[in-house]
């Protein structure tokens, strides 16, 4: 069997090489031509694959190794008989953690205090049900809009009017689609984004046209009291620079890329590819999985509650330096930008997420364990 990986995915050869020979290449440079001979595909999100790629090729097995599958032809898949799989959730956690960080930063630099805001989540599958779960838990104000699920099931769902309407911080984690139940590109058109609230925050860890970027950049410059976090854009990765610098954070596609995301995402299509030729799983992730470089913090009982949110969140993630990152980045030419995007993502240095940290209490406060549990870390004895 011979294997085409994208080059960005860890742990191929650990996960894989007992299926065959293991070739690796940039996600962006995989094209028809790179595909002779090759029976399994393993991409992330920068690589399409479709008709035109796969037609009359080897491959029968394509495995993302992303939540999303919009880069993937589907129904073409279907029609050839493609097996295929992606690794949903795998990076949720990252999203989160994401997310927070940026509140975080937000609430300082505007002097805010977040639990007296009313959170917006837009898109609650994975990564949106994620964050769901975190605000209520810490006792947020939280409206959740996702208008195909709210068909499905039954729950507290809000119209988008409604969150627009009503909530002063919006977080997107939809997919992007353009036709079913619910087109998403550019859902944040002019005419929604004309109506954000004063003091809006609006977050877009999803994809980049869930946003219309031109129209986010006309708004910024005429209303100031609006910030923006954008971790996703129109074109990568190529980036509108000036509507990087109208963002109160601008990341390179970076909000999912924690290490145990993405090998997790490895695993899952591991575990899809075994599945897939009928053999027993013979490796598992947490052989693999290395030990956090941080294994513990401890605060007194007497710790203020929204310092020790702080404290712990921006101990394993702040995305402050990741936007710093970036907007170097930003100031070559164009050929240089777009290298310098997909250069910070291959060497993206380890990031873990918060639900692998212990946390110790000297004492009994019981908000301060309300915060740890929401967050998903481990409250020590």
């Amino acid at each position: 069997m011979h294997i085409l990986a994208d080059e960005n995915i860890p742990l191929v050869d650990e996960f894989f090489a007992g299926f065959g020979e293991i070739r690796r290449m940039p996600g962006r440079s995989i094209n028809r031509a790179a595909l002779e001979n090759v029976d399994v595909l393993l991409i992330r999100s920068v690589t399409r694959v479709d008709r035109e790629m796969l037609e009359g090729s080897a491959v029968r097995f394509v495995g993302t190794c992303t939540i999303g599958t919009d880069h993937l032809d589907l129904d073409y898949f279907e029609q050839a008989g493609i097996e295929w799989a992606s690794a949903p959730g795998c990076n949720a956690r990252g999203v989160v953690d994401y997310v927070l960080g940026s509140l975080l930063a937000l609430a300082e630099v505007r002097g805010e205090s977040l639990p007296r805001r009313r959170f917006g989540v837009v898109g609650a599958g994975e990564v949106g049900g994620r964050l769901l779960e975190v605000l209520r838990g810490l006792g947020w104000d939280v409206r959740v809009c996702d208008p195909p699920r709210q068909v499905r099931e039954a729950g507290d769902f809000v119209s988008l009017d409604e969150i627009l309407a009503e909530c002063d911080v919006i977080s997107l984690h939809t997919p992007l689609t353009l036709g079913g139940d619910w087109p998403t590109f550019h859902l944040f058109d002019q005419a929604r984004l004309s109506r954000l609230r004063p003091g809006t925050w609006l977050i877009n860890a999803s994809r980049g046209a869930v946003v219309d970027h031109a129209a986010l950049r006309d708004l910024l410059l005429q209303r100031p009291d609006l910030e923006a976090v954008l971790d996703v854009w129109e074109g990568e990765p190529q980036v509108d620079v000036a509507l990087a610098s109208l963002c109160h954070i601008a990341t390179p596609h970076i909000a999912g890329y924690s290490l145990d995301g993405k090998l997790r995402g490895t695993a899952q299509i591991y575990a899809a590819l075994c599945a897939a030729r009928g053999v027993e799983p013979a490796i598992e992730l947490a052989q693999l999985m290395p030990g956090p470089a941080l294994t513990e913090l401890a605060f007194a009982s007497s710790a203020e509650p929204a310092e020790m949110l702080a404290t712990l969140c921006r101990a394993v993630y702040d995305p402050r330096r990741d936007d710093a990152d970036f907007r170097r980045s930003l100031l070559g030419d164009e050929a240089q930008r777009r290298a310098g995007f997909d250069l910070l993502r291959k060497q993206y240095p380890p990031r873990r997420e918060i639900d692998g940290l212990k946390v110790r209490i000297g004492g009994h406060n019981p908000a301060l364990d309300t915060i740890i549990e929401a967050l998903g870390a481990r409250l020590l004895g």
